[in-house]
């Protein structure tokens, strides 16, 4: 995956001298979280759109040099380390600096999740099936293992949440043995916390529940 293409050129920096002013004429024409900040022409950190409330025009940026985040990104940064520090800053704008902490251009947000979207985990027809185990319980090898060994493909997955040690996971696989992948994920104790709706397991002990509730009544 080359997110090198989409570096954005046209945005600006800030130097530290720069007045208040410019920061919120460009947070008021764009929806950008974050924009550069440069002392010396080399990367100082950002400035929050946030921060920017309340400012006054004539202010100077260094009176809030205090406030400035430091996060970025290097040209030759994965992909998923990218998408790592946008989610921890809450950020949709991420200066990307060469090897003399120079601002060479920005990711944004939606440029590299419209990459991510992109891949065949998301193209390729399938089946998304999301299951949680214990934390201490659960591995990707023994995943892997439950899907084909029912003549399944894994086509990848990834962890989704973590809460009270338990680790929820999502896949996607090839719809063929779906069901029987589904049943053998539960024989070996995890939960299905999302599923196709033609799970035939759920259906048939929903059957099973009517059957019993009519026979109670009789």
């Amino acid at each position: 995956m080359h997110i090198q293409e989409h570096i954005i050129t046209n945005l600006p920096v800030f130097d530290i001298k720069d007045t208040t002013e410019k920061l919120l004429e460009f947070f008021q024409d764009t929806t950008y979280s974050h924009i550069a900040i440069l002392e010396d022409g080399r990367f100082l950190g950002l400035f929050s759109e946030i921060d920017a409330d309340g400012l006054l025009p004539e202010s100077k940026i260094e009176e809030f040099k205090y406030e400035l985040q430091s996060f970025f990104a290097r040209r030759d940064t994965n992909w998923l380390d990218v998408l790592e520090v946008f989610a921890r800053n809450e950020a949709n704008l991420l200066p990307v600096l060469n090897e003399k902490e120079e601002v060479t251009g920005y990711y944004c947000l939606t440029d590299i999740v419209a990459e991510f979207i992109d891949t065949p985990f998301f193209t390729d027809p399938g089946s998304i099936l999301v299951v949680a185990k214990g934390v201490k319980d659960y591995s990707f090898s023994e995943i892997a293992q439950i899907v084909e060994s029912n003549n399944a493909k894994l086509f990848g997955g990834f962890i989704t949440d973590t809460q009270n040690d338990v680790i929820q996971v999502t896949l996607k696989i090839t719809a063929n043995n779906y069901n029987k992948v589904v049943q053998t994920f539960r024989r070996y104790n995890y939960h299905i916390i999302f599923g196709n709706s033609d799970d035939e397991f759920l259906e048939d002990l929903k059957n099973r529940s009517d059957y019993l509730e009519k026979y109670l009544n009789v």
